[in-house]
């Protein structure tokens, strides 16, 4: 009887051979997620006009508004299919971008996504905002806004970063950031450690936003890195390193790009980043368009950028197209699935009835013998 079932066991594994490397080969892992927060710069200034403006890219979900709840939503869903934990997003006191920071924060809040804010210091010629202003901005973000569980905390405080602090005085920063900080943690952006070392005192960390250098041409890049980190962790503050897929602010007056490299650049980036010791690491960006930093899948680059970062960070899925229906696949999939199921269920019988049927004609031969 024995013979038989090792018969039967055989007949099974040649209509199914992967059944027989199932106990021996385990299925490949997924790549470990990085236990760093990863959060990525965001922009929530977009109209459907601002497309039309010094743009060599658009977004793949169209020239949209800022103000989209669907795209919001898309753009959450895809960022944490590449291992994004959150969005860094600019933000001051205005109607616009409040009525915009509270619609991203709703639903932030429903997709389990982080936020953290980036008060945007400087206007739109880079000069700095009136102190007065940006101190009142901070104290209506602590009271409004800071207490929502949806913004990432490091050691109990939400993190928020203070944009342009270069062009600030430390008298200035001090007033900022004293009536606050005991609720909120305050970064800088100071450009090297001696810039940090300026504002040590009124601020708790630094988040460099180096979205223009390029690793091909800037061999200390990695270095430079470090001494920000080590000054930043030598006061016990906080220190999110940059990295970013590529740059190109030409449209927009400036004068520098840097290559994307089909991802190279992205990967040699985020390397950099990583071995700073970062307490966060900071993507720039999803979606600064402008100047051309954007890992968003868009008209010219698709879902590529969100494909490296994903091998690069770890992450737990492909991104869907903005129209795609069930993850699970659609209807021919699902059918092909059911197929394969009826045809389990029914040559295994099957072959089960064949072996005992001859296994009992074997057997009642030998007892008529």
């Amino acid at each position: 009887m024995k013979r038989w079932f090792v018969l039967l066991a055989a007949l099974v594994l040649c209509c199914f051979p992967s059944l027989g490397h199932a106990a021996d080969e385990p299925a490949p892992a997924a790549p470990a997620k990085s236990a760093v927060p990863l959060l990525a710069y965001y922009y929530q200034w977009f109209d459907a006009g601002s497309w039309r403006r010094a743009k060599t890219d658009v977004p793949a979900l169209g020239a949209y508004s800022s103000d989209d709840a669907k795209v919001i939503r898309q753009q959450i869903r895809w960022a944490e299919s590449a291992g994004i934990d959150g969005f860094i997003t600019s933000w001051k006191d205005t109607p616009k971008l409040d009525r915009r920071l509270e619609k991203l924060m709703a639903i932030a809040r429903s997709e389990h996504f982080r936020l953290a804010m980036l008060y945007e210091g400087l206007d739109f010629g880079r000069r700095p905002q009136a102190v007065s202003r940006v101190a009142a901005d901070f104290r209506t973000f602590r009271d409004r806004y800071a207490h929502d569980p949806v913004f990432l905390r490091l050691g109990g405080r939400p993190l928020t970063v203070f944009s342009g602090t270069c062009k600030f005085s430390h008298q200035d920063v001090a007033r900022v950031t004293s009536g606050v900080r005991p609720d909120l943690l305050v970064l800088s952006t100071e450009k090297n450690a001696a810039g940090y070392r300026r504002l040590a005192d009124v601020t708790d960390g630094d988040a460099y936003y180096w979205s223009s250098v390029n690793p091909d041409t800037y061999p200390d890049a990695p270095a430079k890195l470090r001494a920000m980190a080590r000054a930043v962790h030598a006061d016990g503050h906080y220190w999110i390193a940059p990295f970013a897929p590529g740059f190109d602010a030409r449209r927009v007056g400036g004068t520098r790009s840097v290559p994307r490299r089909d991802g190279g650049t992205l990967r040699a980036e985020y390397a950099n980043a990583a071995r700073s010791s970062p307490d966060v690491l900071g993507l720039i960006s999803w979606n600064e368009f402008s100047e051309n930093s954007q890992i968003e899948p868009s008209k010219a680059y698709g879902t590529r950028y969100l494909d490296v970062l994903r091998e690069l960070h770890g992450a737990v899925q492909a991104p869907q197209s903005p129209v795609a229906g069930d993850s699970g696949g659609g209807p021919a999939q699902h059918k092909a699935q059911r197929l394969v199921l009826v045809a389990t269920g029914m040559v295994v019988p099957a072959v089960a009835v064949a072996c005992v049927a001859v296994w009992r004609r074997r057997r009642s031969g030998s007892v008529s013998r």
